[in-house]
């Protein structure tokens, strides 16, 4: 016979948080930046059991723990098979001269005074375009990566840029899945939200893109330009670099503002970044798969290694050494590790009902409008940080504040622009959610190192904060658009 359930206490739904905390900060003083490499994975399992232990003290049984987390799982599994494909995706454009190309292009027609400012436009638009802001960071976020580290800029600045526009245009694109979840969570129309946003969306991004700017001044114009062209050398020595190479990137981008699905079109765009490989850079071929004497051989095991394993193109150039190497589905396995055990600890926390404990205690605190929508945004990173999941912090904050928005006389395009303001930007800002584990894999970049220059992120919850103390475009429902 099942034993009664007990709803859980704050104290003990917060303990798990601490613990997690707590464990976390050991790791970084411990092992600093390698701390994502197995420590965090460590820290999230250890406190999934010590919340685990807990909620069977609730009355919770062991099955209904694991039917818990296996669903957690299950909801990251699109986000788990979409990285894996841009593992292989990225070594295949790098053996094709795919991403060299966008390197070397990238600096002819860039200097380090506009890169920053550049690069923040260039992803919004992509991610604009595409409706997603990891699309984008695989693409073109790749090249200007690559690109910043050429001109010998940081390259916590340069992720910085690149995330704070990605992220920009994943909001205010109408094919981006959060822009679609957040306004379906809160009861109002796609364009309504859409429009609605783009009144704190839109400061956000412009004082971000001001600070880029007049940091890209800051740069001394000369710095490091002397490595540009050894780079664009050492790339056209071991490349054949022409225009036609960005057919592939073209395309993907193509398909994905067609609507096709993310997996699909990633896999397209690995298969023909092989096949260009096999058209314009044959040179290559037996270098990376170490066979001369059968051509056909040669060609499917270069490709093969490109997709599943490391793959590096040796110049001489220390610069461009770094930049010409790949993991591929390999080089994603410990970010598919990290998103496993933060889903492990988000599936016990929500399944056992401490989120949701934790997340009505910050309610009673919301006695005004403004004081309601910092209760929102403070709720929905709660979320990013336990849960360890985007889509988390945007559903359970949209279902728990719906009728409250409601019984406040506040339009739901309220709700919708907060949850996106808070629960969609900051995801990436925290290292062991799926977001944050997945941009950091794939730009190469650690999560702390980029987050203090991810402007755009780290403004827009306050900017939404901020216009609803201030009740700016604070839509009630008797009024009218």
């Amino acid at each position: 016979m099942m034993s009664e359930r007990k709803e859980p206490s704050l104290v003990l739904s917060l303990l798990p948080v601490f613990f997690l905390i707590s464990l976390l900060a050991v790791n970084v003083i411990i092992y600093g930046g390698d701390s994502s490499y197995g420590p965090n994975q460590i820290a999230l399992l250890l406190t999934a059991g010590f919340a685990g232990v807990l909620s069977l003290r609730l009355g919770f049984t062991w099955p209904e723990i694991e039917k818990a987390i296996v669903k957690s799982i299950s909801s990251a599994m699109a986000a788990i098979l979409i990285l894996l494909m841009i593992g292989s995706l990225s070594g295949t454009w790098l053996i094709s001269g795919i991403v060299p190309a966008m390197i070397y292009y990238g600096l002819e027609i860039l200097n380090p005074t506009i890169f920053l400012f550049a690069a923040c436009i260039v992803s919004a638009i992509v991610s604009v375009a595409t409706g997603s802001s990891w699309s984008t960071a695989a693409t073109v976020g790749i090249a200007l990566i690559g690109i910043g580290k050429a001109m010998g800029i940081n390259d916590g600045v340069v992720a910085g840029s690149i995330i704070s526009g990605a992220y920009f245009g994943d909001k205010m694109s109408p094919l981006s899945d959060t822009t679609n979840l957040a306004p379906a969570m809160a009861g109002t129309d796609l364009f309504t939200h859409i429009r609605y946003m783009s009144f704190t969306t839109g400061p956000s991004i412009i004082i971000s893109l001001i600070i880029f700017l007049i940091w890209g001044f800051t740069l001394e114009p000369n710095a490091d330009l002397g490595n540009v062209n050894a780079v664009q050398h050492a790339i056209t020595d071991k490349f054949n670099i022409n225009l036609a190479l960005f057919l592939v990137p073209a395309i993907v981008i193509f398909l994905i503002i067609k609507k096709m699905p993310a997996l699909p079109a990633l896999l397209i765009g690995t298969l023909l970044g092989g096949i260009f490989a096999l058209i314009f850079q044959p040179q290559l071929i037996s270098t990376i798969s170490g066979i001369t004497n059968d051509p056909l051989r040669s060609s499917y095991a270069a490709v093969m290694q490109a997709m599943f394993a490391d793959v590096s193109i040796a110049t001489g150039n220390g610069i461009v050494d770094e930049l010409l190497s790949s993991g591929g589905m390999y080089g994603m396995l410990n970010t598919v590790w990290l998103i496993l055990t933060a889903m492990i600890f988000g599936g016990v926390m929500e399944g056992t009902g401490m989120l949701r404990r934790i997340a009505r205690e910050i309610i009673k605190f919301a006695n005004s409008t403004g004081s309601l929508v910092a209760a929102t945004a403070t709720t929905c990173f709660t979320f990013n940080v336990t849960a360890s999941d985007q889509y988390i912090a945007i559903v359970v904050p949209g279902r728990m504040f719906s009728n409250t928005f409601k019984e406040r006389g506040l339009a739901p395009e309220n709700l919708s622009r907060t949850l996106e303001d808070s629960g969609t930007v900051t995801s990436v800002l925290i290292p062991w959610n799926t977001c944050g584990a997945y941009q950091s894999s794939v730009l190469g970049v650690a999560t702390f190192a980029y987050l203090p220059y991810c402007f755009f992120n780290i403004i827009s919850p306050f900017m939404t904060i901020l216009f609803a103390y201030l009740n700016i475009k604070i839509r009630r429902l008797d009024t009218k658009n």
